[in-house]
């Protein structure tokens, strides 16, 4: 996010399933969690403690595969608010280095699942809290960046645009440390028609860039807000700022001209909560 400058991301792989165990994706039957339909992207490993936890504990995730390390066994287990499942497959560091990558932190868990199904922006919006929206930040990490403080600070969802957004995948989920099974990703055609869509919904939709007023929570006066964020070079497109209601920047006192786009998400959403 531009305010007024930021500098671009290094780009981020996904670790793909491997293809030699696809005939084992089944292996002692899934867990489902949720419906089962074809969704955009296919399966893909979510590693770590937390991330595997959330998705286990998601009762709208479809999880396939289950995979464990011996020595991480009993304390994920213990973790768990639900059963673990019985198809859980053993691995040694061989293993998971051949399904996730040699660069993966995967604290010796790793869960197969298909990517959620998709939130519409009305569904969404039921839920308290304020709005972020996303214009083409494209760097999965960053986003869920943005996914882990939205949970953080109680945000009723995440919006980014069909086009120029990463999938639901590995690098996003990893980022997102859970957040991606509790706070709604909602996927739009047209930005635009969305922002018009939460005026509709009574949210006061502010632009953060540069070349605005100060961001201040207490300005809003009890208004939902929702607070739109540009792509993590260029700021906020031209008609993406046309269709705020304001466009605000942050206050830095400091030296630094700009901040990655999810450490700014992080501060707008504490702005816009602190003064609730």
């Amino acid at each position: 996010m531009r305010t007024p400058r930021q500098s671009s991301p290094h780009s981020s792989r996904q670790a793909q399933p491997d293809s030699r165990d696809q005939g084992e994706a089944r292996r002692g039957g899934p867990r489902h969690h949720g419906r089962n339909r074809q969704k955009p992207g296919g399966p893909y490993w979510i590693a770590g403690v937390h991330a595997c936890q959330a998705a286990l504990e998601n009762p709208h995730r479809t999880v396939q595969r289950v995979l464990l390390s011996a020595e991480a066994q009993d304390d994920f287990t213990k973790r768990l608010s639900v059963p673990l499942p019985s198809y859980v497959e053993r691995g040694d560091k061989a293993r998971f280095t051949a399904l996730l990558g040699a660069e993966a932190v995967h604290q010796g868990v790793a869960v197969l699942v298909e990517p959620l199904e998709a939130v519409a922006i009305e569904d969404a919006l039921e839920r308290p809290g304020p709005v972020l929206v996303l214009d083409q930040v494209t760097d999965p990490r960053n986003v869920g960046a943005i996914l882990r403080s939205a949970a953080a600070f109680g945000a009723s969802c995440v919006v980014m645009q069909d086009r120029n957004a990463p999938e639901e995948g590995a690098a996003l989920a990893k980022a997102a440390s859970g957040a991606l099974e509790v706070v709604p990703l909602v996927r739009v055609v047209n930005l635009s028609r969305c922002l018009e869509t939460l005026k509709q919904n009574d949210c006061w939709v502010v632009g953060l860039d540069a070349g605005g007023g100060r961001l201040e929570g207490s300005s809003l006066k009890g208004r939902r807000a929702a607070l739109v964020l540009g792509s993590e070079g260029d700021g906020l497109r031209r008609l993406t700022r046309e269709n705020c209601d304001e466009i605000a920047g942050l206050y830095m006192p400091g030296t630094m001209e700009s901040l990655n786009v999810s450490v700014a998400a992080a501060i707008g959403l504490y702005e816009l909560v602190r003064a609730a």
